[in-house]
């Protein structure tokens, strides 16, 4: 894909289809660019899979979204940025920005006590990447997986009473043991910003909730920086979409995520 020097080209990386609330940040905050949303479809889910193959996996899809055009990455998966983003890093040839950094930034900034409560997948936590962010920031974590909650919103159960009991199960263990005065609530995976509406309602009310889709979002407009502040912003953005696995499962899954219709769905098969 070949841009004009007047648009920034930011490809968006992801094992699947939660990446998709980062995009839609993204479009939010800087409407006028071109964007290149790669799932990683056939090989999800990457908690799963170990280093070496994340890395590997992560890498091919940075190569070929340069080769799309990109001039920015963005790693909207918390698994790969947990994992890879250094050697995705190594990799690249342009900017790279992962969701870790972006999301712990803010909840330092949310924080008042310095106390953070941090919920996201097993492979996400076990790598305790949030938590060593945090830490640096002169933050106190606690990071809690929620198994559950992924194939509860990818069933599309946003609003049901069942993810609602487990959530709440789950943020009841979080908070409990001494981190009753935490006053954030990291969502350290791009799937829970689908139930944050549900999360508000079961986190205590003391507790603010940062979305690291959002932070994300925020971070990259920085980055993009005296460029994007040039770009006419009343200009439309360009989606477009590649997935490899089913492009009609893409097409019925994204919007749930997006917010609306996913169309331009290509089909790639990566070679290992």
């Amino acid at each position: 894909m070949n841009s004009s020097p007047s648009r920034a080209a930011i490809g968006v990386f992801d094992s699947g289809f939660g990446g998709l609330t980062v995009l839609k940040e993204l479009v939010a905050l800087i409407p006028s660019a071109d964007y290149l949303y790669f799932g990683d479809t056939a090989r999800l889910p990457y908690g799963s899979k170990s280093v070496e193959t994340v890395g590997r996996y992560a890498v091919e899809a940075t190569h070929f979204l340069e080769q799309q055009g990109a001039n920015l990455l963005v790693i909207a998966c918390n698994t790969a940025t947990a994992l890879a983003l250094d050697q995705i890093k190594r990799a690249a040839h342009v900017p790279v920005i992962g969701v870790v950094e972006p999301g712990a930034e803010q909840a330092s900034s949310a924080s008042k006590n310095r106390r953070v409560v941090v919920i996201g997948t097993e492979a996400t936590v076990s790598s305790h990447a949030y938590r060593k962010a945090l830490e640096q920031r002169g933050m106190a974590a606690r990071e809690k997986a929620c198994p559950l909650l992924v194939p509860l919103v990818e069933e599309g159960w946003v609003e049901h009473p069942v993810t609602e009991q487990v959530a709440g199960i789950y943020l009841q263990d979080a908070f409990g043991d001494g981190f009753q005065g935490a006053d954030v609530l990291v969502l350290g995976c791009t799937h829970y910003p689908l139930i944050k509406p549900l999360l508000r309602r079961v986190a205590p009310a003391h507790v603010s909730i940062v979305d690291s889709a959002h932070s994300t979002a925020k971070a990259v407009a920085g980055k993009v920086g005296d460029f994007y502040k040039a770009l006419d912003r009343r200009g439309q953005p360009t989606l477009k979409f590649f997935a490899t696995d089913s492009v009609e499962k893409f097409r019925r899954m994204g919007p749930n995520f997006l917010g609306h219709p996913v169309n331009s769905v290509e089909h790639v098969d990566l070679k290992e």
